[in-house]
């Protein structure tokens, strides 16, 4: 889910970057510091939506940098647990696939995918060996979350499903609902 959360920090502007524009400084320095960093609390910052209020600055002696106290609003993607999830199947592995999520790409195991057993068409498609459905790079498909782990301070490990009712691929669902009419 997308969140809107405002933080505070002290940014240090180097020598180098130092211009008239201090909004410029700020948001290219906020930028190179936030975007893509991945934490339990904010989870995956995706854009800075607004600077809020930056204070004067402050020269240290013998740093020739400046630092400024900003309050800034970021957009963020936390992935919560039972969370339905629209996805494109990213990339295909023996082990099951990949499906992008927006700024992060979950894993769907084999065992997660459908129940039939799988036959793996070398790195470019999974089919079932008796339902003889394919899924392969773009597909569209629905899962659900079933785990988030963050491992360090720059990724987040996402688990999915497409195993429940009302999951899978977008097509299956469509000929699925078909059949019932």
């Amino acid at each position: 889910m997308f969140y809107e959360i405002q933080l505070n920090d002290v940014v240090r502007i180097p020598p180098s970057d130092i211009q008239e524009d201090v909004s410029e400084m700020i948001e290219k320095a906020l930028i190179n510091s936030y975007i893509g960093n991945v934490s339990k609390d904010y989870g995956i910052i995706v854009t800075i939506k607004s600077i809020d209020n930056i204070s004067e600055g402050i020269l240290i002696s013998e740093d020739g940098g400046i630092y400024y106290r900003v309050k800034f609003t970021v957009i963020s993607y936390i992935p919560m647990v039972s969370e339905l999830v629209y996805g494109y199947i990213s990339s295909v592995a023996d082990f099951g696939v990949f499906v992008n999520i927006g700024p992060i790409d979950g894993l769907v195991h084999i065992s997660q995918i459908m129940d039939d057993d799988i036959s793996i068409s070398g790195k470019e498609a999974l089919v079932g060996k008796n339902t003889k459905k394919v899924l392969k790079v773009n597909d569209l498909v629905k899962a659900r979350i079933t785990s988030v782990s963050y491992k360090g301070l720059s990724t987040a490990r996402v688990a999915l499903t497409m195993k429940q009712p009302g999951l899978g691929k977008i097509e299956w669902l469509e000929n699925k609902n078909k059949s019932k009419k």
